[in-house]
């Protein structure tokens, strides 16, 4: 029995409502329709996926597992769509995805001098972006921040990087060459969705902030609402008058590593990894921008 994907859809929107109505109304369809789609589901499978009663819609077991199931193999049929234009097209493109602060040019600029025939794009992603975008082929390959959802994907280390205390600039340990995470104890913090962020502390109990991205940090640490930690690489992306940063050598470094979907096979995304563990040594030294320019040019020279 082939799983008809278009039945997958028409489940997925009624297990996200847990309401036939407003599903069929999201996917523009007549509700009567909607319920005989997902019952030749359950026909198709030999399970019930939902308990309808008076109480309304609920996902049995057999639908909840359906549900974690669904998002991977929609994606890939939808990467697949995608890349079956691309190459209908004739065009050879490469869409790289990178977290914030994290320096490409150097793999881009090894990867560009054996592949000038191959477009190279690059796209900012948040940590919640990261396996969605790779999954459904919003971008090729990516330079990601652990943890991520591995599922679906394949991921390769290529370097560790220290983090830093993100300061007001009248903090009373903002001229400190270093701190340790108890100085910080008991600080209010602006945490951050993305769980890599974090500290091995929990938030203190009334940090109330939540920053999805280095920007808002940044706004919401030079307001004095609390501290957040940050990869170093933030010390040179991105500044601000009102906020310091400061090494903390206790907290465990952020994990960097390059990822794609494990469908994914390609030569071209062979050479684009082995040029980023190449450029990898260079990519770490984004805290120093004179050396990465510096060697990042030498690599693109060499090779």
């Amino acid at each position: 029995m082939d799983l008809d994907l278009r039945k997958l859809r028409y489940f997925v929107a009624v297990a996200d409502q847990l309401h036939f109505g407003r599903a069929a109304d999201e996917l523009h369809i007549a509700q009567p329709v909607l319920s005989r789609q997902i019952r030749a589901l359950e026909q198709d499978l030999g399970a019930s996926l939902f308990t309808r009663d008076r109480h309304g819609v609920t996902l049995t077991d057999a639908g909840r597992q359906l549900l974690t199931d669904a998002g991977p193999l929609l994606a890939s049929a939808h990467a697949a769509r995608r890349r079956v234009t691309v190459a209908a097209r004739g065009s050879q493109r490469l869409m790289v995805g990178f977290r914030a602060g994290i320096a490409v040019a150097p793999a881009v600029q090894l990867f560009a001098a054996r592949h000038p025939d191959v477009l190279v794009d690059v796209q900012r992603i948040e940590w919640d972006d990261q396996a969605p975008m790779l999954l459904d082929g919003r971008i090729d390959v990516g330079y990601v921040r652990l943890p991520i959802e591995e599922a679906g994907l394949r991921v390769a280390p290529l370097y560790a990087e220290p983090r830093v205390a993100v300061l007001p600039a009248g903090h009373r340990l903002a001229g400190k060459e270093k701190v340790s995470e108890t100085d910080l104890a008991g600080e209010p913090l602006v945490w951050h969705a993305d769980p890599s962020t974090q500290p091995t502390r929990r938030p203190h109990p009334d940090a109330g902030y939540l920053a999805r991205g280095v920007d808002e940090t940044l706004e919401h640490v030079a307001a004095g609402r609390g501290i957040s930690y940050l990869a170093r690489s933030a010390t040179v992306f991105y500044s601000h008058p009102d906020v310091t940063y400061v090494p903390v050598p206790d907290l465990a470094p952020d994990q960097v590593c390059l990822a794609v979907a494990a469908s994914r096979v390609s030569p071209v995304l062979n050479d684009f990894f082995t040029a980023a563990q190449a450029a990898a040594e260079i990519t770490a030294e984004c805290g120093n921008y004179e050396m990465w320019q510096r060697r990042g040019d030498a690599v693109a020279e060499h090779g």
